[in-house]
């Protein structure tokens, strides 16, 4: 069977419309994800008429093989359309995949650029950068032309994930990259009249940092810039870079002359959990919304709905802020949208050292704990027999997430410094199999894939070494995404 025979749009679609609205106990409901397959990078964010989401699946099983772009839309982060594949392999150049990219409105049109994978019968691979436009008409990208057809010499063909950004009214590319030496890093790519230029890789301070570097950002916030990457090869610390790859950022000045990362901050994750990996940016009247990846590569053992077909998902949209060269995160506002109003309940103790609750299906959960002479804070969500803890020690000022005491899934514990000085700020959205913690009004948030094996409601419980001051906070009951037919 040929390439594109494999890939039947009508019979995917179908099959996928026929998926929504979900109805397996683990499978969330406010985080996008998809009925069967595995879904991975989001790609192509951006904003034309609507946010457009598409995002990496593979349709025929739950392997990184058969990459294809789906997509969805929305107007509000609450609503979207069914999801649709509207990218996939069809030539010599991509048949092993349609690797990330990204997505920008031009002249009135929804233009993506993406990496095409290819394999020869020895295994090599090549790499090649193209262009295409989608058309909601066709519910798909229409192909175009390679603007690079493989990296420049000194690096390997892992060259991918590119990534479009203006400057003084000049369009670049940043792209991640591997030299041959095996040394991860970013080009820069300038739009000429005669096609793309390589200007060679922005330096940074950042030496022997990883193997690989993947899915490069690069933002502006007012006089700062930020690029975001994904290194892989990093050895862990005690208390950062714990996960297998890591998703962070350096914050400084990116000068296209000099071709140089300049005066920037050391590397920072954005995200502490056990789950989150290759986000990606879209810029829209102001506001920097990130979105990622809820899994992380060559962990599959730790998903176990594989063994149903489906995996991963992607995070909640989140806002990102600038702050003395730290990366704030909160969701999206319009979130809120999703709250059940008649279901909001206050949360108040004072003067005491536990607290119960339970919590709903689906829910937002906002907690300020004026600590007094508090020294350790455990936050747990219970699962009949099984929880998730979030247990703070202030002298030491770490936060440590600890999901051992779940039975199925990735497990182990993730630490991290998080300085508290009079009141502990969490706020949580905890949906089926996903929990999405930020920590100190967004200074800090962790990522957390979940499956318990209770067809429970969760329990919330605190427990403090002596009496807090106050705690308060609020819960609301959340509705689940909706879907459209486009």
């Amino acid at each position: 069977m040929s390439v594109v025979e494999n890939f039947d749009k009508r019979k995917i679609d179908a099959r996928l419309a026929a998926g929504f609205p979900f109805t397996e106990r683990l499978h969330n409901r406010f985080h996008l994800e998809m009925p069967f397959g595995l879904i991975n990078d989001p790609n192509g964010l951006s904003y034309h008429n609507g946010w457009h989401i598409f995002y990496q699946w593979n349709p025929f099983g739950c392997t990184h093989k058969n990459k294809t772009w789906a997509h969805t839309k929305t107007r509000d982060f609450c609503t979207y359309t069914v999801p649709q594949i509207a990218l996939w392999p069809s030539d010599a150049h991509d048949k092993d995949g349609c690797y990330s990219g990204c997505g920008t409105e031009e002249d009135g049109r929804l233009r993506i650029l993406y990496t095409c994978n290819a394999k020869d019968a020895a295994g090599n691979r090549s790499s090649a950068q193209r262009f295409g436009t989608y058309t909601k008409a066709a519910g798909a990208v229409k192909k175009e032309n390679i603007i690079i057809d493989g990296p420049p010499p000194g690096f390997t063909a892992h060259f991918r994930d590119p990534y479009l950004f203006t400057r003084d009214g000049v369009r670049y590319l940043i792209i991640g990259a591997q030299t041959v030496e095996e040394r991860g890093c970013v080009l820069v790519y300038r739009e000429t009249e005669d096609g793309w230029e390589c200007r060679g890789e922005l330096k940074t301070q950042l030496k022997d940092f990883g193997y690989m570097w993947e899915c490069p950002n690069l933002l502006s916030f007012g006089d700062y810039d930020v690029l975001l990457f994904c290194p892989q090869g990093v050895p862990a610390r005690a208390y950062d870079r714990q996960n297998l790859y890591q998703s962070g950022y350096i914050a400084g000045h990116a000068s296209m002359d000099a071709m140089e990362m300049l005066m920037h901050g050391r590397f920072k994750e954005l995200d502490h959990g056990f789950d989150f990996y290759a986000p990606q940016v879209m810029t829209h009247e102001g506001r920097h919304i990130l979105i990622g990846w809820m899994g992380m590569p060559d962990r599959e053992d730790d998903y176990p709905t594989r063994a149903d077909g489906w995996m991963h998902s992607l995070t909640l949209p989140r806002v990102l802020t600038l702050r003395q060269g730290h990366i704030f995160s909160e969701p999206v506002r319009e979130l809120k949208a999703l709250r059940h109003r008649e279901t909001e309940r206050a949360l108040e103790m004072a003067r005491k050292s536990a607290y119960e609750t339970e919590l709903f299906d689906l829910t937002e959960l906002l907690l300020d704990i004026e600590m007094g002479d508090v020294y350790t804070v455990a936050v747990e969500l219970v699962y009949g027999a099984e929880k998730l803890v979030f247990r703070y020690h202030r002298l030491e000022q770490v936060m440590t997430i600890d999901r051992k005491g779940m039975r199925s899934g990735g497990r182990g514990t993730r630490s991290f410094k998080l300085y508290v000085d009079h009141t502990l700020s969490l706020r949580l959205y905890i949906d089926h199999s996903a929990v999405e913690a930020f920590f100190q009004y967004g200074e800090e948030a962790a990522t957390i894939a979940l499956f318990p094996q209770e067809d429970v409601h969760p329990t919330l419980r605190v427990f403090t070494d002596v009496d807090v001051i106050r705690l308060t906070g609020a819960m609301w009951e959340l509705e689940p995404f909706r879907y459209e037919s486009t």
